[in-house]
């Protein structure tokens, strides 16, 4: 029994026996990944004795993993029990077993013309030489330090039962159709886990390195990727780093591919944001399981997002609905809670108008076109209001109800009344000319305290209520068509900028006589914000 330690592959890392494994189940991963596709080729073509001889193969590739996982195990290099010799007469037997089927097959292909099997024969026969000179070729170095008793334990995780589970069909459903980007630096490995995957229906992308991985998630879009530990010039986990630093990327499933002997690193890989781990050689059972898998947990969180998606937008028509139906700071009040909304206002002024003989001048349009005429006029009179700062408050019929001065407070909100109705007028002769109609309006505005507030439970509206808003409404028939009249409290707070007449007196039950002024004019422009300038 040799008293040395194995010389670690120049690949290997701080622990120099799991560098020696992982070297070694390289060709093992290889010879057992290329029997089980030919295997599923040959059982597929009816080749029997094909299939035999292959079975012989993979029976054999699998006592050499055993005997490289238990002759190498980290309590053996530990305890210094490692027997080099023992191990080397024992792996003879199945790897000349490997060798001598696997040229059999050859010879069996060349014969009967299946050309397409000789490919995977000649790795199979190559990873086999392969491992014999590995395993020839292992030394002894006595300086090698012992690995700690904790990494050792670790590294000797069992498999999970999961791995024994049976695929079913909606693994191959979740499988096919699916973008997956390999990222591992061998060759064969990838050209295996290439091909398996594509019977599946997957589309693959290779890379051979991190770098080029980070490239390609550039400039391709991918449902998963799977991610060797062990690579040159950049590493799994520096890779997987890079890719979860990346906003774009973050929520992309990642599957570390991990020899046993790496365990430790994938379950901290996991713990940085990679989803799973599977162990090479790969079981192709649970390499289907454990991608399907991810890629379903994919689809429910895009589904989620989705979902989420869907219901912010609808929250937004929501809101935009209730920006619509009620003027924006009330919205915002009901949204914060407020369940009762009551305000009074001190000084405001109401503006009311109704288009003069209009059922007359519309007797001849059908009702959908007397909608849509409505349609416009008030449309354009929103325009106005908005602009002006007033508050639409509704409209019955042919009378249009609007408020300056509440529900936000407004300085010169007479003024801002007094101009909408003097534009008004042009919209509304504007509309009448283009249409051939001969319309006029009559406005009353009235200034004075006004109280305002949310009524209704399932269908809410905002309205105005008290004395003023009666005076704007009640005045307008003794308005002639064409004219604007204000009450006395209007005329008061803007005679100095407009010119106004005396009109006439009517009552008000338990007000009694008020009395009106007709707007003539401006004086001289007042003052308006530029963009209302700009607009007219």
């Amino acid at each position: 029994m040799s008293q040395e330690q194995p010389q670690p592959s120049p690949s290997g890392g701080s622990d120099p026996i799991a560098a020696i494994r992982h070297s070694l189940r390289t060709p093992l991963n290889q010879i057992l990944g290329y029997c089980e596709l030919l295997l599923e080729d040959t059982e597929d073509a009816g080749l029997d004795e094909f299939s035999a001889n292959l079975r012989k193969i993979h029976t054999a590739g699998e006592q050499l993993l055993a005997l490289v996982t238990e002759g190498l195990a980290p309590w053996k290099f530990q305890a210094g029990g490692i027997d080099l010799d023992a191990m080397r007469l024992e792996m003879r037997t199945p790897l000349n077993l490997i060798i001598g089927y696997g040229e059999l097959c050859q010879e069996m292909a060349e014969d009967e013309k299946l050309d397409n099997l000789l490919p995977d024969l000649n790795k199979i026969t190559g990873a086999a030489r392969n491992l014999l000179a590995l395993f020839m070729s292992l030394s002894f170095p006595k300086q090698l330090a012992t690995p700690k008793p904790d990494e050792t334990q670790a590294s000797t995780t069992a498999r999970p039962a999961s791995e024994t589970a049976g695929a079913d069909q909606t693994e191959s459903q979740a499988l096919s159709g699916s973008s997956i980007l390999l990222v591992d630096d061998n060759e064969m490995n990838r050209d295996m886990l290439c091909r398996r995957l594509e019977r599946q229906g997957c589309k693959i992308t290779e890379a051979e390195n991190g770098h080029q991985a980070i490239e390609l998630l550039q400039s391709h879009k991918f449902d998963l990727i799977l991610l060797d530990v062990v690579m040159p010039e950049m590493s799994g986990p520096e890779t997987l780093k890079a890719i979860k630093a990346n906003s774009s990327w973050k929520q992309l499933p990642v599957i570390m591919l991990t020899a046993l002997d790496e365990t430790d690193t994938a379950i901290q890989c996991i713990s940085s944001g990679a989803d799973d781990y599977i162990t090479k050689p790969f079981n192709p059972v649970l390499l289907n399981a454990r991608i399907s898998a991810c890629l379903e947990k994919k689809r429910l969180r895009e589904q989620e997002q989705n979902y989420l998606g869907l219901i912010q937008m609808e929250r937004q028509k929501s809101e935009a609905l209730l920006r619509n139906v009620l003027p924006v700071s009330i919205a915002k009040r009901l949204k914060e809670g407020e369940s009762t909304i009551a305000d009074v206002f001190a000084s405001a002024t109401v503006l009311f108008a109704d288009i003069a003989d209009f059922s007359q001048a519309t007797s001849r349009l059908t009702p959908t076109q007397t909608v849509e005429l409505l349609g416009d006029i008030y449309s354009q009179f929103d325009w106005l209001a908005e602009m002006f700062g007033l508050e639409k408050i509704k409209t019955f019929a042919d009378g249009y109800l609007a408020i300056a001065g509440a529900p936000i407070p407004q300085e010169n909100h007479a003024i801002a009344a007094v101009e909408m109705a003097l534009e008004m007028h042009k919209v509304i002769r504007r509309i009448g000319t283009f249409g051939g109609f001969s319309f006029l309006l009559r406005i009353g505005i009235s200034t004075g305290p006004v109280v305002g507030g949310v009524i209704g439970r399932k269908k809410y509206i905002y309205d105005i209520w008290g004395d003023t808003v009666r005076q704007a409404i009640l005045m307008n028939p003794f308005c002639e068509p064409g004219s604007t009249c204000v009450t006395e409290s209007t005329y008061a707070e803007l005679a100095e900028k407009y010119l106004f007449k005396k009109g006439q007196v009517f009552d008000i039950r338990h007000k009694g006589p008020v009395q009106t002024y007709v707007l003539l004019g401006r004086k001289s422009r007042p003052p308006l914000p530029d963009e209302v300038q700009d607009a007219l």
